[in-house]
């Protein structure tokens, strides 16, 4: 009898700027991103790197990188809201971070 064993493989890498070791293309295509950025006034440009084997459809990437987002959006949130609370508690119970100096 035959026994099968499935194999599959991914790498997924973010990177936020261009690597020392990058090639004249990749410094290029950085250097023009960085640009779009200046332009664009504020936003921050990613390079997501995605390899997957067996291969899967552009949508089942997009739909599980979307749904990262989603996530990243509400941890973002969650955080922006308990910076907002602390910052009414240090100014509303001063006393209550006296103690701690990094706090102001």
């Amino acid at each position: 009898m035959k026994v099968y064993k499935p194999e599959w493989q991914c790498t997924f890498s973010v990177n936020e700027g261009m690597e020392e070791t990058a090639s004249w293309k990749e410094r290029i295509a950085w250097r023009m991103r960085e640009f779009a950025d200046k332009l664009d006034g504020g936003g921050r440009t990613l390079k997501i790197d995605c390899n997957v084997t067996p291969q899967l459809s552009p949508q089942d990437v997009d739909t599980c990188l979307g749904k990262g987002f989603e996530v990243t959006q509400k941890l973002l949130t969650e955080l922006a809201h308990q910076a907002a609370c602390e910052d009414v508690m240090l100014h509303a119970k001063a006393e209550l971070f006296e103690e701690n100096p990094q706090y102001r």
